[in-house]
């Protein structure tokens, strides 16, 4: 017995000093300063219990009323900081880019093998040239390049929404798709195509996994090298599938491109050209250079259908335009005053004997601010993708110290002093009062992230979602659906997806009809063009 409390009190003996130490040196490191304000958190665990995995991003929102701009969390002993406002993601993401424009370390994806993608690849040099690719393939001048692109696939796209209109979704989803992967890789996906399978069972695991308190490892890093039969680490066998799955993911799209450039048979696409200039290279500069050509199309071909149901998010080409085509059919059903302006603007300035195209974009504004308004009424991911600072930082008299960082985008976008009435529908806000033309807004782009990390696939977005939403809305009426008597189907405006970081529109039904048989008409001859 005696013995028994003598070890005890050593151990709390030990414990405390333990703590003390700890606490001495963070105190020094600090210098005194204070942290950001937060919530009280528990020992060992933090703020756990005041992230929940589900809509994390409204309990931050939450918090950030209480506490201010910027709040601070403790998860297991680190410090994660919440940027809940327009100037502190100025100031920090933006005015020190350069400082803040890496990622925290995930472990259950270093378990997984999905952290050479992009979006959550650590600054390095493969970050760095697979982002200077993307770049210069996707800047504005570049999209111009690919508008036909755009257009064919939407055409295409019009004669499904004819043919099976209650499939809307799902036309929504092989558009995505397939623009994707005729971008970069000059692929033609198809209904159901097999070379998706490890893109969407991988970004399914990763969105469940990478959300807060999903994986214990993400807390604890040294549980990585526990075994995988121990209790409540159930997530070993999901991590196992996906490290050969991302493999797939990677080889089997480029091994196509190789092959059919050998036969000759190869389309015009990002993947090509980025191996002929990779050929000009030697030895072992060669193999790393296809190596980041690897990763980064892996990235985009990960965009293909994780950004549009499963994504955890993405720096890459995300291509938000799946999610908001989404949106869109739940905008036009439940505000039909929306989609009676549209049609309005449309009929006035486009022939209804052709589809609009990207060419009457400057004189179609409401069409313009439409698609505004669809990336900041349902962001796709509305925590935006943790950024991490590479040193320690002050700002505002907060100690701000190296490691990871939140940014709430959607509690931005949904500010009612910015955005007033912000859960409406309302394209006016992004058009000018007195003369009614199309009011450029700066503040949108944070649906495509902030800093060094922005998304640089966001022109390629902003072209897709102009000229999907001005063709849908020139030859077809979208509606609510009717139930047996008659009636209008109710529709609930509800994104939240348990386990997700990503969001989409909750299920819904709609009716999708051609306006008339002149429209009719026009979407059959686009889809034989």
């Amino acid at each position: 017995m005696q013995f028994s409390l003598i070890v005890t009190v050593d151990c709390l003996a030990l414990s405390v000093f333990i703590y003390t130490l700890i606490a001495f040196r963070d105190h020094r490191r600090r210098r005194g300063l204070p942290y950001p304000p937060g919530p009280p958190s528990w020992p060992v665990i933090g703020n756990l219990l005041d992230v929940p995995k589900r809509s994390p991003w409204a309990a931050y929102a939450d918090l950030s009323k209480k506490y201010g701009d910027v709040v601070c969390l403790r998860l297991f002993g680190q410090i994660v900081v919440v940027l809940c406002s327009l100037n502190s993601v100025k100031d920090l993401l933006e005015k020190r880019g350069e400082l803040y424009a890496d990622r925290p370390p995930v472990p259950i994806f270093e378990l997984m093998d999905v952290d050479w993608t992009l979006p959550i690849a650590k600054k390095g040099r493969a970050w760095r040239e697979g982002r200077r690719l993307l770049d210069r393939s996707l800047r504005p001048g570049a999209t111009a390049l690919h508008r036909q692109l755009i257009e064919e696939k939407t055409r295409i796209f019009l004669g499904q929404l004819l043919s099976t209109p209650k499939d809307f979704r799902a036309h929504v989803d092989l558009l995505q798709g397939r623009l994707i992967m005729s971008l970069t890789y000059g692929y033609d996906l198809k209904e159901n195509d097999k070379i998706m399978i490890p893109v969407r069972v991988t970004g399914e695991i990763m969105s469940r996994l990478a959300v807060p308190g999903a994986a214990l490892v993400n807390h604890l890093p040294f549980l990585k090298h526990v075994p995988s039969w121990f209790p409540w680490f159930t997530y070993e066998p999901l991590a196992g599938m996906c490290r050969e799955l991302s493999q797939r993911m990677k080889n089997e799209p480029i091994d196509f491109v190789k092959n059919a450039m050998q036969e000759g048979t190869a389309i015009p696409s990002l993947a090509g050209e980025y191996l002929q200039e990779a050929e000009n290279l030697d030895g072992l500069e060669r193999q790393v250079t296809e190596q980041i050509i690897k990763d980064t199309l892996g990235s985009m071909f990960q965009d293909a259908y994780v950004e549009f149901e499963l994504s955890a998010g993405s720096d890459t080409a995300r291509f938000l335009a799946g999610s908001s085509m989404s949106s869109l059919f739940l905008a036009l059903a439940i505000y039909p005053e929306v989609q009676k302006r549209a049609q309005a603007e449309l009929d006035s300035v486009v022939s209804r004997d052709r589809l609009p195209t990207s060419d009457d974009k400057s004189r179609l504004p409401y069409i313009e601010a439409m698609c505004k308004e669809l990336l900041r009424w349902q962001m796709v991911t509305p925590m935006g993708v943790p950024h991490a600072s590479t040193e320690d930082d002050i700002y505002k008299g907060f100690f701000i110290p190296k490691g990871s960082f939140d940014a709430i985008a959607r509690a931005i976008l949904h500010n009612p002093k910015l955005y007033p009435d912000p859960e409406t529908f309302k394209p006016e806000r992004f058009l000018n009062k007195e003369d009614g033309t199309f009011r450029d807004d700066p503040t949108i782009l944070l649906a495509f992230g902030a800093g060094k990390r922005i998304c640089p696939g966001r022109h390629f977005v902003d072209a897709t979602l102009f000229v999907v939403i001005s063709s849908v809305l020139s030859v077809f009426n979208v509606t609510k659906a009717k139930n047996k008597d008659g009636n209008d189907i109710p529709i609930e405006v509800a994104t939240s997806v348990e386990g997700r970081i990503a969001i989409q529109p909750a299920k819904f039904d709609c009716s999708i009809t051609p306006r008339d048989k002149v429209a009719e008409d026009l979407i059959k001859a686009g889809v034989l063009a």
